[in-house]
């Protein structure tokens, strides 16, 4: 046996990030001594970022909660668990009785998807409310995505992810992969891997607002007008389909709808978009010749695109224009993932459906669901519009929806005008300080960890799974246990003890998330076909390999991966080639649209030590200079007399802030830039470290009403902003809800 001050050394993916980089956990005295890259892991290979040091501040931080607190006209107080889980179903149920399911709403944040237990049984939780008033951290992000991928492939998981690996020649936009490690394509080491691009003798090309940390080291950065990337992707697509022949290849065979995309691309060439994107028609005929030319191109855009009014339209051409020129389903383009636990091809009872678009529409502004989901900009008017089927209680897992949605200044008064609310979060946050109950579930490195999500978007086949680090408190639950507790409660209200249920409950909590990710992996496309496991992929063999499992690189797949039951790529989709119209309308060949006398236009980024807002609270992190600050070009400082490092009011539709001021030419002139997920000057939440990094959100400035028309994902990017010097105007820092 080893000695109490013995290391003992753990090797799990870390959580915190979409890139599932492998890490090395030494402990002693039963605390995380050491984090460090794993050097075994075959994905990340002993990469690691800033992030991942965080895992230890998460699991001891003092500001976690760690049993349920329920909130009085005194404050906070511990409850137990069967009182606040009975308390809080009982709640629930009588509101649905006396107003309807629909009263209910529930919101699920990030977190969700690198949590196993969440993955498997928030769903369950979430099917027991019998509520359309269904959101997510989806519609504020990566929606344009999944619903390109759904009217095209037939579902709304099978993404196609940057092969990039082996392509020669990769062009982003909107994007800062050295940033976000990755996202929508799970690429540990984006550094490494973009700058190997680079010494096989490919290009990496950057076309964003803001020259970011990725545009630093590409071989070219293009300035482009904030929500203009739709027009600048039909002009790439006019040189490939108009001015040269398609070149699909073997994709010819099983892709419809060519003739429509070529007609609808016609009039909108080089010289036509040029002036609204600020990008010179030589310069895009120059990326269209070039990407034409690679042997082994990929296009991909992210955050930039899928947050502006076109995001589906954006995402939707980038997989046009990768089919068109071949390189959809080839090496060194875009390819589909083959994961071992397959949400796409797999069973049904264990994967994600395959989507839905408007079957049913929102209350007050008629937006369509989108996957059983209604846009979250809308949440807070569901919440502040009387008549039936008002939302009246809340249901929050793992999310701040305060400092991550649009408009969240009027979403915490909202908030205050409920009946009901309940949040299963660790943390008392902006969005959690307005709960009746907070249910904490266990810390990162007290559960059992695979990821069911990022393998899907991997660029790369892998399987790992890693058993708990720590037991759990003696008072703590899992997640997975408070959403099957929670919704085994809400069944027998509804029914009483029907037999049915009762089974169904004993039989998933003798489950858990490992027998059902088990099972999962015996039904995959490793099973007993995999040859280094006679028996086929398990869970017990991922046990015996805690550095994980390489499954091979992407591989073509299609058409067989393809979930149109005709097995066909919908190349023209009625309503992304019927969203044309509005770009038309938008930006006509007549004029170029400009912001009005004085207005700039607001963007977002992000910094590699930050992750929304869920990680400001950890030491490590924070530490060094401010980071949210208004990034300004000099021209447009000098004209409005901002000084560096002086506060400038800022101030759009919905609300302001006061925020310092970065001058640099790291944004394009009219372009204005904040980090996401700051804020933390709110009063009543308890998170220490925070507090004293507040810094302004963003959502205090966006605007609930500007959407995506086709997918409803909020409109961030692009928010036309008038900035003034604070000085000049004597205004004081904002002061959002309290």
């Amino acid at each position: 046996m080893p000695s109490s001050s013995e290391p003992q050394v753990h090797f799990r993916a870390c959580t915190l990030c979409e890139a599932m980089c492998g890490i090395r956990i030494e402990v002693r005295d039963g605390r995380v001594h050491s984090i460090r890259g794993d050097e075994e892991d075959p994905f990340s290979r002993g990469h690691i970022c800033p992030k991942a040091l965080a895992l230890r501040d998460l699991h001891e931080d003092p500001d976690r909660l760690r049993q349920p607190m329920r909130r009085t006209a005194s404050g906070w107080e511990p409850v137990g668990w069967d009182e606040a889980l009975d308390d809080v179903a009982h709640r629930l149920y009588a509101l649905q009785r006396e107003h309807g399911n629909n009263a209910v709403g529930v919101y699920l944040g990030n977190p969700n998807v690198h949590n196993l237990g969440a993955m498997m049984f928030a769903p369950e939780l979430v099917r027991s409310l019998h509520t359309h008033n269904r959101f997510s951290a989806t519609s504020v992000d990566q929606l344009p995505h999944q619903l390109a991928a759904y009217l095209m492939f037939g579902h709304q998981l099978l993404v196609p992810i940057p092969d990039i690996d082996h392509t020669r020649y990769m062009l982003i936009l909107g994007a800062n992969p050295l940033a976000s490690n990755g996202s929508m394509m799970t690429a540990p080491d984006v550094r490494a891997r973009l700058r190997a691009i680079q010494q096989r003798g490919g290009r990496v090309v950057v076309v964003d607002p803001r020259r970011t940390e990725t545009a630093r080291i590409a071989d070219q950065h293009v300035f482009i007008r904030p929500g203009t990337d739709a027009l600048a992707l039909l002009a790439l697509l006019h040189v490939a389909l108009v001015e040269n022949p398609p070149r699909l290849g073997r994709l010819a065979a099983f892709v419809d709808g060519l003739d429509v995309v070529r007609e609808q691309v016609r009039d909108f060439t080089p010289e036509h978009v040029a002036p609204h994107t600020g990008v010179d028609a030589n310069t895009l005929r120059a990326l269209a010749r070039d990407f034409l030319a690679a042997d082994g191109a990929v296009c991909y855009g992210r955050m930039g695109l899928s947050t502006q009014p076109f995001g589906a339209l954006c995402q939707w051409l980038i997989t046009v224009l990768n089919v068109v020129t071949g390189n959809l389903d080839r090496e060194g383009g875009a390819l589909f993932t083959r994961p071992a636990f397959d949400l796409v091809g797999g069973p049904r009872a264990l994967g994600l459906g395959r989507g839905s678009l408007g079957r049913w529409k929102s209350r007050v502004r008629g937006l369509p669901e989108f996957a059983g989901e209604l846009p979250v900009a809308v949440l807070s008017e569901e919440i502040l519009t009387e008549g039936p089927g008002r939302i009246r209680a809340l249901v929050t897992v793992a999310g701040n929806p305060a400092l991550s949605t649009p408009n969240g200044a009027q979403l915490e008064r909202a908030l205050e005008r409920l009946d009901f609310m309940v949040s299963i979060d660790p943390y008392l946050n902006e969005t959690t300080r307005h709960a009746h109950y907070i249910l904490p579930p266990v810390s990162p490195l007290e559960r059992g960890h695979y990821d069911l999500a990022f393998h899907m978007l991997a660029v790369r086949n892998t399987a790992r799974y890693a058993p708990p680090l720590f037991p759990p408190g003696p008072d703590s639950l899992e997640d997975w246990r408070i959403h099957l507790e929670l919704k085994h409660r809400l069944d027998m209200l509804r029914h009483g003890t029907r037999l049915k249920d009762t089974l169904a409950y004993h039989a998933l909590k003798r489950l858990g998330p490992e027998r059902l990710l088990d099972v999962g992996l015996r039904m995959g496309p490793y099973g007993a076909r995999f040859r280094p496991f006679r028996q086929g992929l398990t869970l017990a063999q991922l046990r015996e390999k805690p550095h994980g499992v390489d499954l091979g690189p992407l591989k073509p797949s299609l058409p067989q991966r393809l979930q149109h039951k005709d097995h066909r790529i919908r190349l023209a989709p009625e309503p992304l080639v019927a969203d044309l119209r509005r770009l038309r309308e938008t930006f006509p060949k007549a004029r170029v649209s400009s912001p009005r006398d004085g207005e700039l236009l607001l963007i977002g980024r992000r910094h590699l030590r930050d992750n929304n807002s869920w990680l400001h609270n950890t030491p490590g992190l924070v530490k060094g200079k401010p980071r949210c600050t208004l990034m300004v070009h000099p021209e447009d400082a000098a004209r409005l007399g901002l000084v560096e490092g002086k506060e400038a009011l800022v101030t759009s539709r919905v609300g302001h802030v006061t925020v310092p001021v970065e001058v640099t030419d790291d944004v394009m002139p009219g372009v204005v830039s904040l980090p996401h997920g700051y804020g933390h000057q709110r009063p009543g939440i308890r998170l220490t470290v925070a507090a004293q990094h507040a810094g302004v959100s963003i959502n205090d400035l966006t605007d609930d009403l500007a959407l995506d028309a086709v997918s409803g994902n909020a409109a961030f990017s692009g928010t036309p902003v008038r900035v003034t010097s604070a000085a000049v105007t004597g205004v004081g820092a904002s002061t959002p809800a309290a």
